[in-house]
């Protein structure tokens, strides 16, 4: 019976053991091959000492002594938490950041620092509070590009010894206390309120003189429009009065030439050769001799400028009709017109007065002479 299980005992352990190997080849296989993702690179040791850089892709590294440390390239968030600070002007204010990291060197980021996230952002903490620290309160709520340029030139020096490149920095919120803030607000309120009463009484003003402007302008126009007006009535008087007086000057000629040529028809029809003229008779046919001729009166040789009338005036003095009244005179009268023209100029001049004899005489004769007349025209 010994004999017979023995050989079974040693098949088994041959068997465990077989499957032993096979356990450890397995576990040396799959520890001596790393994989590494396309956006990271891994620091490998073998028993405690650097070796290298695992690129990505499948790399083999000695089994079970080997260890690897994973960086990840792409750049990187650090959310900075909210710190406290003190202004120059000692106003207290809150504040925080979000930081922007990229290893660009992953041997100094393994060797250099223990952990390159955790000192990047408690580093960008003392950073934030100490430019803060540095600036007025106005500066820190108004210059938020300038701290954000502050904040990452202190972070570039130390950070670059560490592999790491800061990218970015952004600070998100600063906040006064709350009594600041109460503060803040009623000075911007009084801002405000001041600033609607300067632009209330700038459009008040604006309004006033755009107002008084246009008075003015009103007042203007009126002016010019009652001047106007004053010029238009005195223009039209002038013209009435001128109007006026040319229709009486024009009808007391009408009439002097209506008498005067009702005594030249009745002189006409007389056998005398003797007339007797009014002066302002042989004054007009002076003045329209050109009309009633046609040709103007002539004295030593020079023309006497007689005068222009237009359609409207020759109807109004009857101009027309005194070369009818004339032509009806009695041709065989044989009346010398243009010397009766220049006699009656002459009268008009004041020459030659003494030959003209007095109208009284001149009736009486031609009133003896139409009575002797009548007596000749019985006895026959």
């Amino acid at each position: 019976m010994v004999v017979e299980l023995l050989p079974l005992q040693t098949g088994g352990a041959l068997l465990f053991l077989g499957a032993l190997v096979l356990l450890v080849v397995i576990a040396a296989l799959l520890s001596a091959i790393e994989i590494v993702d396309a956006y990271e690179k891994r620091a490998l040791t073998v028993f405690g000492e650097y070796r290298k850089l695992l690129e990505p892709g499948i790399n083999f590294v000695p089994p079970f002594v080997s260890n690897t440390y994973r960086f990840d390239m792409r750049t990187q968030t650090l959310d900075v938490p909210r710190q406290e600070a003190i202004t120059r002007d000692n106003s207290p204010v809150t504040a925080d950041a979000v930081v922007y990291i990229k290893v660009m060197d992953a041997k100094k980021a393994f060797l250099q620092v223990d952990d390159y996230k955790r000192a990047t952002s408690n580093l960008a903490q003392t950073t934030l509070r100490a430019v803060l620290g540095d600036m007025e309160l106005d500066d820190t709520l108004n210059k938020r590009q300038e701290i954000n340029a502050r904040i990452r030139q202190e972070l570039d020096e130390p950070t670059d010894e560490w592999g790491i490149r800061v990218e970015s920095v952004e600070v998100r919120e600063v906040n006064p206390s709350k009594d600041v803030q109460r503060a803040m607000e009623q000075q911007t309120s009084a801002e405000r309120k001041r600033r609607a009463m300067i632009l209330e009484a700038q459009g008040e003003r604006r309004s006033a003189v755009e107002k008084a402007e246009g008075d003015k302008q009103s007042e203007i126009i009126r002016a010019q429009g009652e001047k106007q007006s004053q010029i238009l009535e005195a223009q039209g008087d002038s013209i009435s009065t001128v109007l006026r007086a040319k229709s009486a000057e024009s009808m007391g000629e009408r009439a002097i030439i209506d008498q005067g040529m009702e005594t030249l028809a009745e002189i006409g029809q007389s056998d005398s050769t003797t007339f007797v003229m009014p002066q302002e008779l042989t004054s007009m046919v002076g003045r329209y001799g050109k009309h009633l001729s046609g040709s103007d009166v002539k004295e030593d040789g020079d023309s006497l400028e007689s005068l222009e009338f237009d359609e409207e005036t020759r109807e109004l003095i009857g101009l027309d009709d005194i070369a009818e009244i004339i032509g009806e005179i009695d041709e065989e009268a044989e009346m010398d017109l243009e010397a009766m023209e220049q006699e009656a100029q002459a009268i008009k001049e004041g020459k030659d007065a003494g030959t003209i004899s007095d109208p009284d005489d001149v009736i009486e004769e031609m009133d003896q002479e139409f009575a002797g007349d009548a007596d000749s025209g019985k006895g026959s």
